[in-house]
């Protein structure tokens, strides 16, 4: 991916720490400190000491009725709360029942969203201890639904809204901000939300929905996230006759415009919060997405989920695979559907994996990878008309006019979908894989789950069940002549808040492609035999805080290894380092 990028820069490259980078600013770095003062008594600080019914209105603070005697007196509770006292686990216990209750996920999503606004710890309690089950409501697939109706459920706003309107006030923006020691930004245009197109403003719900993983998974602290949506219009034009729509009424900023509008975001977010502050953009249209991570990859600490993220978890599915599949990465071929940021991010992966193995040039080991767009499979006699990112993929080949025949001339051993259309991977094309392997790797990764390639039932039953698959978004387990099959889920929330909280912890710099292998491999070593015996290519997201240390770890010690990393010394254990970092929901006693 560095090599790919690194032309578009001119040559320049991650590790050369450009001199471009030189904005000052930022802030001291705090992290850690919940952990540390986890049993002391703290002072619920807000602009004074909150008390009364204004510590009841804090998310930050408020605790309900977990509320001791002691602090009701402490901080003028009496009579603004019912008498009893009861813990936090028996509000865990109250609340996972009332959500059970919703039968629409929309509704389990809203009364989440309200519990993050009125108790911030209690939102990521149940978060943490019911990740597998409340994971599909605050992220993929429902977070889709939330942002096509953003602007009919919209409350109140979470995260800053910066648009055309701030130009030249950027810095002063962030500044409204209340927090100060960000540590993590997810930032998005809003052009390309998951499979569903143009949400604008709208947008809003994934960089909200990706920092609470970034806290319940990856154990950043939520005071140290920033969710922020730049508006600069939308081409949705049902949007935009929207009277309850919530962003500028205008089409898209394009070209220049639009490119000296996010330089301004990313000098204002560098002389505001400092050098190591991440920012990760995450569902920008294709064009946009490889520009901004070309840019800004050697001035900045970013990283773009879409193109980054998706390919370290596939890659990390497809090297625990081997364990079933047989054989190295090396002696398998690749077929992607699609051939945007996600499909060319994760071939480029893939390809910078065998290098590494085989100790082959990039350009050789990317001929082991094919992949097909809306106008058939990639080929060299096609050049002349591709956009940049996909001219490394076209190889030597007569032109094929469909998945199909695409499946039938280049006989892949793994097939992968990141095509953002629904059903694509139809009966014909899943039996030619099946006719073609004995196990066919099948990779149905486009959100949300009405946009899948194809259901793991399909998948299953069109393979006889010799299919190994994984998707997007989650399936539930197939039941096919007698036998469970458990679909695996290629989810970024494997990577990402392992990753992020990695470069924090690590106090790392830049990126480099180096740590996403790092995180793959991680990812990869988390899968057991047990879960190898169930068909299962990825481990179960109930142990995730534990997976995310080990990825943290990993790429913390790569960032130490190449020199990215400012936190001295180096820990003796970064597993353990990464573990007493991380935030914990359960509640503080007051003074």
């Amino acid at each position: 991916m560095e090599s790919f990028l690194k032309e578009q820069r001119g040559g320049e490259c991650v590790l050369d720490l450009s001199p471009r980078s030189t904005v000052g600013g930022g802030v001291e770095d705090v992290y850690g400190e919940d952990r540390a003062s986890e049993d002391q008594l703290v002072t619920p600080w807000t602009i004074s000491v909150a008390s009364g019914y204004n510590l009841l209105r804090d998310p930050h603070h408020n605790k309900g009725l977990a509320f001791t005697e002691k602090e009701r007196d402490a901080h003028y509770l009496r009579g603004l709360l019912p008498p009893a006292v009861i813990s936090q686990e028996l509000q865990e216990k109250k609340l996972m029942h009332s959500l059970r209750q919703y039968q629409v996920p929309l509704h389990k999503y809203m009364a989440m969203m309200e519990l993050e606004e009125r108790n911030e710890r209690l939102f990521y309690k149940l978060l943490i201890d019911n990740v597998e089950e409340l994971l599909p409501v605050v992220y993929t697939p429902t977070v889709g639904e939330a942002c096509q109706k953003y602007g009919s459920i919209f409350r109140r706003p979470q995260g800053l809204y910066i648009s055309l309107k701030e130009k030249g006030r950027i810095l002063e923006v962030l500044r409204n901000w209340p927090e100060r020691a960000i540590q993590v930004i997810v930032v998005t245009d809003g052009e390309r939300i998951l499979g569903l197109g143009d949400l604008g403003c709208q947008g809003m719900g994934i960089p909200v929905g990706k920092l609470a993983l970034y806290t319940a998974l990856g154990g950043v602290r939520p005071s140290a996230c920033l969710p922020i949506t730049i508006d600069v219009g939308t081409n949705n034009e049902q949007l935009l006759n929207d009277e309850f729509y919530i962003g500028l009424r205008q089409k898209r900023a394009t070209g220049k415009e639009y490119y000296d509008f996010l330089h301004e975001f990313m000098t204002a977010v560098k002389q505001n919060y400092g050098e190591k502050v991440l920012i990760q953009f995450e569902d920008f249209a294709n064009h946009n997405a490889f520009e901004l991570l070309a840019k800004y990859g050697t001035t900045h600490l970013v990283f773009n989920d879409d193109i980054q993220g998706t390919a370290s978890v596939v890659l990390a599915g497809l090297v625990a695979s081997l364990k079933l599949l047989g054989g190295s990465l090396a002696d398998h071929k690749f077929l992607f559907l699609g051939a945007g940021e996600a499909g060319t991010g994760i071939a480029e992966l893939i390809a910078l994996e065998i290098s590494k193995q085989t100790k082959a040039p990039l350009e050789e080991t990317r001929k082991k990878i094919w992949l097909v767009d809306s106008k058939g499979l990639i080929v060299s006699s096609r050049k002349g008309s591709l956009q940049h990112f996909k001219k490394p993929w076209a190889h030597e080949h007569e032109p094929v006019n469909n998945l199909l025949d695409a499946v039938k001339a280049i006989k892949p051993t793994v097939l992968i979908g990141t095509s953002g259309v629904g059903k694509t991977f139809t009966k014909e094309v899943v039996e030619a894989m099946a006719s073609l392997n004995e196990r066919p790797l099948i990779l149905a990764l486009s959100n949300p789950t009405s946009q899948s390639e194809c259901t793991a039932e399909e998948a299953y039953t069109w393979t006889e069940g010799r299919a190994i698959f994984a998707s997007g978004s989650p399936f539930d387990p197939v039941e096919l002549n007698g036998k469970c099959f458990m679909p695996g889920q290629a989810n970024n929330a494997y990577i990402f808040p392992g990753l992020g909280f990695g470069l924090v912890i690590s106090g790392a710099i830049r990126v480099h492609d180096d740590m996403l292998l790092a995180a793959s491999e991680a990812l990869a070593g988390q899968v057991t035999q047990e879960h190898y015996d169930k068909g299962m290519i990825y481990p179960p997201f109930s142990n995730i805080r534990k997976i995310s240390a080990h990825i943290a770890a990993n790429v913390a010690a790569k960032a130490y290894e190449l020199g990215l990393a400012t936190r001295l010394p180096r820990p003796a254990d970064l597993v353990k380092y990464a573990e007493s970092c991380m935030y914990t929901p359960n509640y503080r006693s007051y003074r």
